[in-house]
């Protein structure tokens, strides 16, 4: 059975803190490990160069990280701010395309209430984790103006729905406290609600359907 979650805001806060800071610890880690490497005065110029190599991707990863954690947690702006989906959808490819991972962006560039486009980012992050083998990922409208839905279709390798999702994005979990893994999905239920939304996860044939309702 699910309890509803009880988090005041500072749990909160601390909570988001540590999702960022869990995004970030992988490419700041490599950075350092790659000076490391140059600092080392017997390095051969191959190593010094697949060193190099390493701090530029991995700057290049934390900052685009960085960039998209910024406006899928943070308070771009005031209250009444809008955000151009244009924008948004530069920080999703920066942050979730690679080698295994593909983003197809079907939205139009249009301004939308920022709340609206913070549920959108953590949507996309949501449908990734429901490919862990990577794949692709289609984002569509539903609607349009401001009060814009979206649809995120995720197929790839055994593409499933994450056990405790679902009801994290109502407010629930098994025990009815969350940790820094869990608040992610918690955090995005908040959003929905905020918008007089939902989100829901479905299976579709072989994908995964993460779509606003």
């Amino acid at each position: 059975m699910s309890v509803a979650v009880a988090l005041d805001a500072l749990d909160l806060a601390a909570l988001l803190c540590s999702r960022v800071c869990h995004d970030l610890i992988s490419p700041a880690g490599a950075i350092v490990n790659g000076l490391e490497v140059l600092e080392e005065k017997d390095s051969d110029e191959e190593t010094k160069t697949f060193a190099l190599d390493l701090i530029k991707r991995s700057a290049r990863t934390a900052s685009a990280r960085l960039q998209f954690c910024r406006l899928a947690f943070g308070a771009a702006g005031s209250a009444s701010a809008q955000i151009d989906l244009g924008n948004a959808q530069v920080m999703a490819r920066g942050f979730i395309e690679d080698d295994k991972t593909k983003l197809t962006w079907n939205l139009p560039h249009v301004l939308l209430p920022k709340n609206r486009v913070k549920l959108l980012l953590n949507m996309l992050i949501i449908a990734g984790q429901t490919i862990p083998r990577g794949g692709a990922l289609t984002v569509d409208p539903i609607g349009g103006g401001e009060t814009m839905g979206f649809r995120i279709s995720a197929s790839g390798l055994n593409a499933r729905i994450p056990h405790a999702v679902p009801a994290l994005l109502e407010g629930t979990s098994e025990n009815g406290s969350i940790d820094a893994h869990a608040v992610q999905p918690y955090y995005a239920g908040l959003l929905a609600r905020a918008c007089g939304l939902r989100v829901s996860l479905t299976a579709e044939g072989d994908a995964i359907i993460v779509a606003t309702v």
